[in-house]
């Protein structure tokens, strides 16, 4: 993907989370384009081209979806059970993204086809170099189909 347009979306209703993953990737040079949405509902209608969001040309698909679990509206586990569920969009890779250490979480993730699991460290620099991390596997490195 190197040398094409990086869109990420990111789904987290915590505005110091969403600034932090919004800076450090910006600041890495990761992406050229974050969307970020606050509630579930709203990435659902994003994703599925519902409601504004019904032209394929200002709703372009994402490259990879960094997911929160506890979202309003809509959680994190439905939106990834029917991105999951919808051919048009189940290649997209999701990562879940989340402060959720329990296990019950990470195995409904799993049966849901989560393809990344992380826990939100706590410290700035534990956080960036994560989002650097992240940034360099999903967006450099994996390949994804087209």
């Amino acid at each position: 993907m190197m040398g094409e347009q990086i869109f990420v979306m990111l789904v987290e209703d915590n505005a110091d989370h969403a600034e932090l993953v919004i800076r450090t990737m910006e600041s890495h040079h990761i992406v050229t384009k974050i969307q970020h949405f606050t509630d579930g509902e709203t990435a659902l209608d994003y994703l599925l081209r519902r409601g504004v969001y019904n032209d394929p040309d200002s709703s372009p698909r994402p490259h990879i979806i960094l997911l929160d679990l506890r979202l309003p509206r809509v959680d994190g586990l439905e939106i990834l059970r029917v991105i999951k569920e919808q051919d048009e969009i189940k290649s997209i890779p999701v990562v879940i993204l989340t402060t959720s250490e329990a296990e019950r979480d990470v195995t409904h993730a799993y049966e849901h086809y989560v393809n990344s699991y992380l826990v939100k460290p706590v410290g700035f620099e534990e956080f960036s170099q994560l989002m650097n991390d992240l940034g360099i596997y999903w967006l450099g490195w994996n390949k994804q189909p087209r």
